[in-house]
């Protein structure tokens, strides 16, 4: 017998209806913040980034492929990663669909990672995916854009993430937790996630997972906005359709694999 509260049909919609007043006001909420978004004022980019691609060595600007709109999603795919983080792996499970669209909407999308390219496209490969990846590997585009970042601000307390200052690694904590890096709105099992990458925590947590928008008028490109850490959580696609079954997300730790991994766990 199930311990969850039952009602009849017309409890049911009762309740429901008083449920969906909830969900318009989120909605028209949303359609606000994202009137905000637009809002932000906007930084020329001043740097030359480059950036490795199956086209070779290009400038960002070859990002765009034509378009006056760019979209990079921030994966985490460190130099010394042998497989990219399970938890960016799921978010891109969903790129594959999502990009032409985008492109068709005069939005570019590339992800971008510090990498090897040659490492990259061979993930991409076993993954199945089929959307525009790029190194940053030779540049300073990821910790320009605060998803990288050296082992000593690691250890000194020099990580800006999200917004807010982390305080420092300390060494005894490497091989355990790190303190105040959310994930999913808590402390997490970073361990976990980082043995599947084949790195420690620290080694894994120099790398983060992030969006970045940018737009190109007049042969100038301009950052728009970025997100990170529960930021992504719109473009998490698995976790929209969890909020929608009957038990929520109910999860207790890290549940997800890589896609082609689940039988092996």
């Amino acid at each position: 017998m199930t311990m969850h509260k039952t009602g009849t049909r017309a409890e049911w919609l009762q309740a429901r209806l008083a449920l969906l007043e909830h969900e318009k006001e989120l909605t028209r909420r949303s359609d606000e913040i994202a009137e905000l978004r637009r809002e932000l004022p906007w930084v020329k980019i001043e740097k030359d980034y480059r950036l490795e691609t199956e086209a070779g060595i290009v400038p960002l600007a070859a990002l765009f492929k034509g378009r006056s709109q760019l979209i990079v999603y921030h994966f985490m795919f460190g130099p010394d990663y042998t497989a990219g983080c399970p938890s960016c792996s799921s978010i891109a499970d969903g790129f594959n669909g999502v990009a032409v669209h985008l492109e068709n909407h005069d939005v570019a999308f590339s992800a971008v990672s510090r990498a090897p390219l040659a490492r990259l496209l061979e993930f991409k490969r076993r993954m199945g995916w089929n959307f525009d990846w790029a190194s940053s590997g030779g540049s300073d585009f990821n910790h320009d854009f605060n998803v990288w970042f050296t082992p000593e601000e690691q250890r000194g307390g020099g990580i800006d993430y999200n917004y807010r200052r982390e305080p420092p690694m300390l060494d005894a904590q490497a091989g355990r937790t790190v303190q105040q890096w959310e994930l999913r709105g808590g402390e997490g099992p970073v361990a976990e996630i980082a043995s599947m990458t084949g790195t420690d925590i620290a080694t894994y947590t120099r790398d983060r997972p992030g969006l970045s928008a940018f737009i190109m008028q007049g042969g100038e490109i301009y950052h728009t906005y970025s997100s990170y850490a529960r930021g992504l959580d719109g473009v998490w696609g698995m976790y929209q359709w969890l909020d929608r079954a009957p038990l929520g997300r109910n999860e207790t730790g890290v549940w997800w694999r890589h896609h082609d991994r689940y039988e092996a766990a």
